[in-house]
């Protein structure tokens, strides 16, 4: 196979076989072992495989694979029941609003976005991560997930983004305790210098965080007094979002 081509071919096994060993790969393909994990190092430096965080000897999809937001993703029941009420709560605020899925607990991934009419405003392209502990989008779903999972991300290290960004254990259980209290989340400048977002987690049947809905605006635009209402004219969004999703 040519090296693109068994590139791919190794992608799509993982997807179909995931968390999958190299020695697995290498049965399947007939490939030197030091083929395969060549490979796969490539492709984990380019974001589309990482390893398993429960088994690092086991291989998985990564989030750059939904930076191409394939099909299947523009027709599943997520992506149809946000879009709607995403372009109603854009109207109502005429800011940009963002729907991001997690990656486990290595990042949030943008899947949709819809966008306001002014001119300065906040960007994230589809693909875009960022980290879930400095972030509105990765703290609605931290406040949703066992705390052995926000244990385990607080025990890998938490980057400053700035001097807003939350580092310590403490900071961070203190944020989520306040997004489940508020039913919110708020980043003001604690990931991107001058930009600010709320976000709500949109939430399976049994409270599993599966996405978020966030509304994103230049500082400038941050009104702290609004805050209630944006939060609640967010928190209402997800809701709705998730009852369309279960065909409530």
């Amino acid at each position: 196979m040519k090296s693109v081509t068994r590139s791919l071919r190794i992608l799509e096994a993982v997807a179909q076989h995931q968390p999958v060993t190299v020695g697995e790969l290498t049965k399947l393909f007939g490939l030197p072992k030091s083929t395969v994990q060549r490979t796969l190092v490539t492709l984990n430096e380019a974001g589309w495989l990482r390893a398993n965080r429960k088994d690092t000897t086991r291989w998985e999809i990564g989030a750059r694979v939904l930076a191409v937001r394939p099909a299947a993703l523009q027709g599943s029941s997520l992506f149809a029941a946000a879009r709607e009420p995403m372009i109603r709560l854009r109207d109502a605020v005429n800011e940009t609003i963002h729907l991001s899925v997690p990656d486990a607990l290595q990042c949030m991934v943008v899947v949709d976005r819809v966008d306001c009419t002014h001119a300065v405003r906040t960007f994230h392209a589809i693909g875009d991560t960022s980290p879930l502990h400095a972030t509105a989008t990765g703290r609605a779903v931290l406040a949703h997930v066992p705390r052995a999972d926000v244990d385990e991300l607080v025990a890998h290290g938490l980057e400053s983004f700035g001097e807003a960004t939350p580092t310590e254990a403490g900071q961070l259980h203190a944020e989520l305790e306040r997004v489940r209290a508020d039913g919110y989340s708020v980043n003001r400048k604690q990931y991107r210098p001058d930009v600010c977002a709320v976000a709500a987690a949109i939430l399976d049947e049994g409270g599993t965080p599966l996405a978020t809905v966030a509304v994103s605006m230049p500082e400038s635009r941050y009104d702290a007094v609004r805050l209630p209402e944006l939060g609640r004219l967010v928190a209402d969004t997800a809701q709705e979002i998730a009852g369309r999703r279960m065909g409530a």
